[in-house]
């Protein structure tokens, strides 16, 4: 009677416990490889799995900003970004892969501009230091041509539309939605370079504190397997449509509509995310993706010192090491 009281207690200890403990708080934002997370969602994947999660929606940079605070455990950004964030003081940890851009960032032109090379001499709205940027340099380098052959105009990305329709500027460097507002806005203009022109340029990401990782690496273990069971969920054709439906309400946007901005993104299956996990150079690996972003980052002066790759990115969750 005594051990079975005695397990009894214990066992409501354990119950007392669980209920008392935070959620993992996770901030995310809009594009379509975070979006995704919101199948899981709505169709308790984190339940089936066992795990006590909170999402909590925001713009994108805000996102960046709450985890900074410390008001997030984790919170979705690229992987360049993710350097930026650990530079000035909120160091994190990539644990999963969960897309790379492929087409949905976009140099867009105006009309008449017809590729990158129509660009010499000519203005480019973009948000200095952020993912574009980069990706407009990528294309000037293809180009044989360099940063001092355009004029940058520094514009938040979600004005690039606006200001491409002004004719402040001949092209804009932006991410979907941005960018395909910036092509129903201005009739004629069109995509002459995009991340599709280079896979790998961009990989979307979750990053976690390295306290919280430390502290529920079982539980960040979870949140992994739930990710993969919602990208089964969008991969399967008989429930594709549903997925697509439950992302495009996320945001506002017609099932249709949205069909496109999950086309120029490559969303993962969990064996190309491991592959891209291994350390190799180039934009084929994550890590030397990050090795190019953190010198992009450091020649445009975003953050002073070149920073350690490795510290940044924790591949044993995804490759079950």
């Amino acid at each position: 009677m005594k051990k079975r009281l005695f397990l009894s207690l214990f066992a409501g200890f354990l119950l007392a416990g669980n209920a008392n403990a935070e959620p993992l708080k996770i901030g995310y934002s809009d594009w379509p490889g975070w979006v995704a997370w919101e199948i899981a969602i709505e169709k308790h994947m984190f339940e089936k799995v066992g795990v006590d999660v909170q999402f909590e929606w925001f713009d994108y940079v805000a996102s960046m900003d709450a985890f900074a605070a410390g008001q997030l455990d984790a919170v979705t950004m690229t992987n360049g970004d993710a350097l930026v964030t650990g530079a000035t003081g909120a160091q994190n940890v990539m644990i999963l892969i969960n897309d790379y851009s492929n087409g949905n960032d976009m140099i867009v032109g105006a009309p008449g501009i017809n590729s990158i090379t129509d660009l010499k001499g000519k203005k480019v709205g973009v948000e200095l230091g952020f993912v574009d940027h980069l990706l407009l340099l990528n294309g000037l380098e293809k180009a044989g041509m360099t940063e001092s052959d355009v004029e940058l105009v520094n514009v938040p990305t979600n004005e690039t539309p606006q200001v491409l329709a002004s004719g402040q500027v001949d092209a804009i460097g932006a991410w979907q939605p941005n960018s395909g507002q910036a092509l129903q806005l201005v009739p004629g203009s069109k995509p002459i370079y995009t991340s599709a022109d280079e896979p790998g340029l961009i990989y979307d990401v979750l990053a976690v504190s390295p306290s919280s990782l430390a502290a529920h690496k079982d539980e960040w273990k979870k949140v992994i397997d739930a990710w993969y069971m919602a990208v089964d969920y969008l991969n399967d054709p008989k429930t594709r449509d549903d997925a697509i439906s439950i992302m495009a309400a996320r945001v506002g946007v017609e099932p249709e509509v949205y069909k496109a901005f999950i086309d120029g993104t490559k969303i993962l299956t969990k064996e190309e995310a491991q592959a891209f996990m291994k350390k190799a150079d180039g934009f084929g690996s994550l890590y030397g993706s990050t090795e190019i972003a953190d010198q992009f980052n450091v020649d445009n002066k975003v953050y002073a010192d070149k920073q350690t790759v490795e510290n940044y990115i924790d591949p044993s969750l995804l490759l079950g090491e």
